[in-house]
Parts: structure tokens; C-alpha cells; sequence
């Protein structure tokens, strides 16, 4: 193993002094004094990664509990399985970073799966097999197919994945340690699970579909952070809800200006197949709120809006709970997830006017027009009961990049599987 220290000190000239590393016999030391510290070290594990180590031991003074999870986020490679020997911490906290690496692992794995080999029905299976090594037999779970979603009132989920060959899925999974049958329903956490996302008949360009198996990133996140959470301690009874699609074309997919009606009797006019994200949250939105639950939370890959907003360096967060709103900003900085509120109030819902149903799912307009990922988020409260339960919706930026770059692989990064676990916690 490369053995890999740290240093407060600038490196030395034959390095040069702004260098991030500098190399001896048996290893690396990381330079990582001056601004962003967690950043520097990210970037010198990316560095030390793109040169082509795989396995390293952190050792010596300095490797903290974040020290070691941010060199472990730009260590992490798109194909290549990496070893990673934690530097002597507290107990508690190597215990923190094998369960956090054990769920952003996951995460990986499944977002960057190829759409052949990740599909509805294999995602939601995947997401049973997991929480079912991390929580033994305290988990029950329910999964609905194809034309059984009809049967149920699950309209988006099916008018999404219906041209596919291969059926939508709504996975509910109980997580209930009490064992207790009437316990109460803590949160409920709710994932788009979009496995391909062609476009519909608003069909996607070839540059902005080759990436689109990262469109179930929702539902690998919040599956991963109930995981998390099971693995810190969580007691509390929580629901996952996932809502899986393949978004494709045939002939009968769904069309522009079909009009559908939800369980909840909202009517939706479809002005843009390819603003589907919406249409399966929506069901997953309405079964977390038939529980009571006070607290959901969404998360998905929504908008490119978000995208253009914030980067690719942070989650967007929405909610009309402002105090909750502010809640998961702090823990996000806390668990070094950075995650930032964009506008959502009420008035937003009427944005995305319709002539033949209560609201359209977009704009018919590029992106869906200007305010986008607000617009996206607005539409989602509609099928909340906001009446009863606490809401949060995050828009996950930050998941996927297209591109490695100076401090991630290409692929899935697991940002914020942290902070959805601590709003759990």
C-alpha cells in the first residue's frame, strides 16, 4: 500500500510551493494547509488516483474523521476498485466511515450501472438487497408492476414506463425496528427512479441522453441514506418509497397534452414527456402522505435548472417548511454536503398553467422556461399534504458528473446521502 500523510507545511521547492503533493520512497505527503483545506485533500487523492494508485494506507498525525472522508471522495474511481486502509480514529468514527463508504459504494454502483443492466424491477431489487443486509428482517416491502399500478391509482409511475419492454415499478419499503405493526410512520422518503430517460416523444438529444442512466440517482440516494441511517442507529419507523421507469419510445407511450387524472383527483396536462421526473414523484408523494407521516423527503435529478443555478457543487434544496428548510442547510455543511435553497412559495404552483387540466407538468418553453427548477419543485407540492406533514424536496446537482474532474471520478458522487441520513437522525 502507498502510504499517504498529511502536511500542514507548503511543500518544498523541487516540488514546487503550491504543489499538493510530494513524493518520497515508501509514499505521498498532501500539502494541504491554506483555504478549503478538505478541498486540497480531495484533490490530491483525485491526483493520486489519475496517477494510478489503487490501494493506500493514511497514516500519521492529522487524518480526522473529514480529513479521511474527503481524500476518500476524490480516491474513489469510475471503474476501478480502490483499497483504502483508514489512519487509527475513534472507534465510533471508523465505524461512521466504513458505513458511509459501505452506502456511497452502493450508490455507485447502481447509478453507474450501464440502463441494460439496471432496469425498474432490478433497481428496486437491488434497494431490498441492500437495506435487507443492512437491517435483517426489520424490513417488509411491496412492489407493484407494470399494469398493477393501474389497479392501485398510481397513474404517473405507469404512464411513464408503459412504452418500455420492460414494466415500471413502485417499491414501498417499511423500515420497522419496533416491530410494531401500528407505530407511527417517522418519514417517509421518496426516490425518481427514472433507470433510462429517453426524453419521451420530447425526445432528448444524443449529448444530453448518453448520461441519462444517472436519472434513478433520486432513488439511490435516499435508499442509501436510509441504509446510512439504519447503520447509525435509527430507531424510528421510516417508508421508502421508490418510483421506477424506463422513460421510452413506442407507440404507445405516452403523448403531449395527454391529460392525467392522480389519486388524489388532480388533473395533469403533459406538455413535455421529457419533465417525467414530476409525473413519478408525484405518485410516490401522495403514498408518503396517506401515511401521516410529518416528515418526507424527495430527492431526485429534476431539473437542469438546478444545474445552471448552483453547479455541479451543490444540492438544491426547496420546501415550504422554511425552519425545516434552514435545518437541512446546516446539517449539510455539518457532513461536508453542500446544499443551497432556492425560491419556492406557494404562488409558484400556478407557473405551469394548463387549459384543459388543473396545472401542466412544465412550460412550454426551453428547460421549461425561466425559474425552472422552482417551477418543478411547486408542482410537487401540489401532491403533498402539507397540512400534515413537514416537506422537503432536494434537486440533486451535485449527484453525477458527466466528466471527472479536479477533485471526483466520473459517475455518481453520493453527495447527499449524508445529509438526507441526518435529517433522519
Amino acid at each position: 500500500m502507498l502510504r499517504i500523510t498529511l502536511s500542514a507545511q507548503a511543500s518544498s521547492g523541487a516540488w514546487g510551493e503550491q504543489a499538493l503533493l510530494s513524493y518520497k520512497e515508501d509514499g505521498a505527503d498532501i500539502h494541504f494547509s491554506g483555504d478549503f483545506p478538505l478541498r486540497r485533500i480531495q484533490q490530491a487523492a483525485r491526483q493520486l488516483q489519475s496517477q494510478g494508485a489503487t490501494s493506500v494506507s493514511l497514516d500519521g498525525e492529522g487524518w480526522n474523521y473529514e480529513r479521511q472522508w474527503a481524500f476518500y471522495c476524490g480516491f474513489a474511481a469510475t471503474m476501478t476498485p480502490v483499497a483504502i486502509k483508514w489512519a487509527s480514529i475513534d472507534e465510533d468514527e471508523l465505524e461512521l466511515l466504513n458505513a458511509r463508504r459501505r452506502s456511497t459504494d452502493w450508490v455507485r454502483q447502481v447509478v453507474n450501472a450501464t440502463p441494460e443492466d439496471m432496469y425498474p424491477e432490478k433497481l428496486a431489487n437491488d434497494a431490498i438487497e441492500f437495506l435487507s443486509f443492512v437491517a435483517g428482517d426489520k424490513i417488509r416491502y411491496e412492489m407493484l408492476v407494470g399494469d398493477q399500478l393501474l389497479e392501485n391509482g398510481w397513474i404517473g409511475t405507469h404512464s411513464v414506463g408503459r412504452a418500455s419492454s420492460r414494466p415500471p415499478v413502485m417499491l414501498t419499503l417499511d423500515y420497522n425496528p419496533t416491530g410494531d405493526d401500528n407505530a407511527p410512520v417517522s418519514a417517509c422518503l421518496v426516490g425518481k427512479g427514472i433507470t433510462f430517460d429517453s426524453g419521451g416523444y420530447s425526445l432528448k438529444s444524443s449529448a444530453g441522453m448518453v448520461t441519462m442512466k444517472c436519472d434513478m440517482g433520486g432513488a439511490a440516494t435516499v435508499t442509501a441514506a436510509l441504509g446510512y441511517a439504519i447503520e447509525q442507529g435509527l430507531n424510528q419507523r421510516v417508508k421508502l418509497i421508490l418510483c421506477c421507469a424506463e422513460n421510452m419510445v413506442a407507440g404507445n407511450a405516452y403523448k403531449l397534452g395527454d391529460v392525467l387524472t392522480y389519486k388524489n383527483g388532480l388533473t395533469v396536462e403533459v406538455v413535455n414527456t421529457d419533465a417525467e421526473g414530476r409525473l413519478v414523484l408525484a405518485d410516490g408523494l401522495i403514498a408518503a402522505s396517506e401515511t401521516k407521516t410529518p416528515l418526507i423527503i424527495d430527492a431526485a435529478t429534476l431539473t437542469g435548472a438546478a444545474l445552471m443555478a448552483l453547479g455541479t457543487d451543490y444540492n438544491a434544496i426547496f420546501g415550504l417548511d422554511k425552519p425545516l428548510l434552514m435545518k437541512a442547510q446546516e446539517l449539510s455543511e455539518l457532513v461536508n454536503e453542500p446544499a443551497w435553497p432556492l425560491p419556492l412559495e406557494k404562488w409558484h404552483q400556478s407557473n405551469c398553467p394548463s387549459h384543459y387540466a388543473d396545472t401542466a407538468n412544465s412550460r412550454t418553453q426551453k428547460g421549461g422556461g425561466m425559474g425552472g427548477a422552482s417551477n418543478a419543485a411547486a408542482f410537487l407540492s401540489r401532491f403533498v399534504d402539507n397540512e400534515t406533514s413537514s416537506w422537503i424536496h432536494f434537486d440533486l446537482a451535485a449527484c453525477f458528473r458527466d466528466n471527472a474532474d479536479g477533485r471526483w471520478a466520473a459517475g455518481a458522487t453520493g453527495l447527499g446521502v449524508a445529509n438526507i441520513a441526518a435529517l433522519l437522525l
